[in-house]
């Protein structure tokens, strides 16, 4: 019998597959704010949808806490916290920012998560930790408003500030690697037209891209998630990634078109709202059209993003089963 880590490799490895690989993930808001119930939680999940890999999925703040934001849960339908509290004002706090070492509260507890679930799993499902980039973390730490604001009026600090959080990251991932991950899920959310131009990316975003996948280049797991409309796909020329991952149904390009884009996974095909508001029919549709657009090669079934907490078990049983 092909274990998920069998299959995941022969998949990366354009191998034949017994079946396309499925991954699907979510939040775990209230379970998220303790290291231990936010493992018992996305075990559960797994238990009961044997997923082919486990993307952890912490709340955001979990790598900007320690710097002093708050967030707080008000029942949103991905699942996500809203932040009260930012700490990045004026152009001045960029550069006022610490290192972190992964020792500090909520890096350390992020840890001990990764450590009961690697124990819990063992070693036949491929375990991923969610990393958000130094750019992704930067909105969280002063809003995206100011951030991008900062970027342009002030771009010497907020690079300082950049570089710091970089460095904070690397050290985090470093440390996780001692923990038995498989790879790590990059998110990306600023690689989008709407909010950076490309030449912005390069100079705000890819430079410290690098700085904290370096400890991860050794993985062989590791998944890139593109996040938003219209995302700088050609990142993935800079950025070495085994498995990509986008909102392929709601904007460019298609699985089709990344397959020859990319030499590596595409990851996708089901919208979020499949998910939620359709019937199990309709979520069998999109996923047998992903399958026949890349002949169920070089492929894992996904959606964009998460799995909103609204949405039904039927249809997310339907995802899982429609690989078979």
């Amino acid at each position: 019998m092909t274990t998920h880590k069998e299959r995941i490799q022969a998949c990366l490895n354009n191998e034949r597959l017994d079946r396309p690989p499925v991954a699907l993930w979510r939040h775990f808001p209230v379970d998220d704010q303790n290291p231990k119930s936010l493992a018992e939680a996305t075990l559960q999940f797994q238990s009961t949808y044997d997923f082919d890999l486990v993307k952890v999925t912490p709340a955001s703040s979990f790598c900007a806490k320690d710097w002093g934001v708050d967030d707080v849960w008000m029942g949103d339908t991905e699942g996500t916290r809203r932040y009260t509290k930012r700490v990045i004002h004026t152009p001045r706090d960029w550069e006022d920012l610490p290192v972190l070492d992964p020792t500090v509260l909520h890096l350390a507890a992020q840890l001990d998560c990764l450590q009961f679930l690697r124990a819990a799993l063992g070693t036949d499902t491929p375990l991923l930790q969610t990393i958000f980039s130094p750019l992704a973390q930067a909105k969280n730490l002063a809003g995206n408003d100011t951030l991008i604001a900062h970027l342009r009026l002030y771009p010497e600090a907020v690079m300082k500030g950049l570089s710091i959080i970089a460095e904070t990251t690397r050290r985090f991932v470093d440390a996780c690697l001692a923990t038995g991950i498989d790879g790590i899920f990059y998110a990306i959310q600023h690689a989008q037209a709407s909010l950076l131009s490309s030449e912005e990316y390069q100079q705000f975003g890819l430079v410290y891209d690098e700085t904290v996948l370096q400890p991860a280049q050794g993985l062989w797991c590791n998944l890139l998630h593109l996040h938003g409309h219209d995302v700088y796909f050609s990142v993935l020329d800079s950025l070495k990634f085994q498995i990509v991952n986008w909102h392929d149904r709601e904007t460019p390009p298609t699985l089709a078109e990344a397959q020859n884009l990319f030499s590596g996974v595409v990851c996708g095909g089901m919208r979020q709202d499949t998910l939620v508001y359709r019937n199990s029919a309709e979520g069998q549709e999109e996923a047998a059209d992903a399958i026949q657009q890349t002949n169920g090669k070089r492929f894992i079934l996904g959606t964009g993003c998460v799995v909103p907490v609204i949405a039904s078990h039927g249809n997310i049983s339907t995802a899982r089963k429609s690989v078979e």
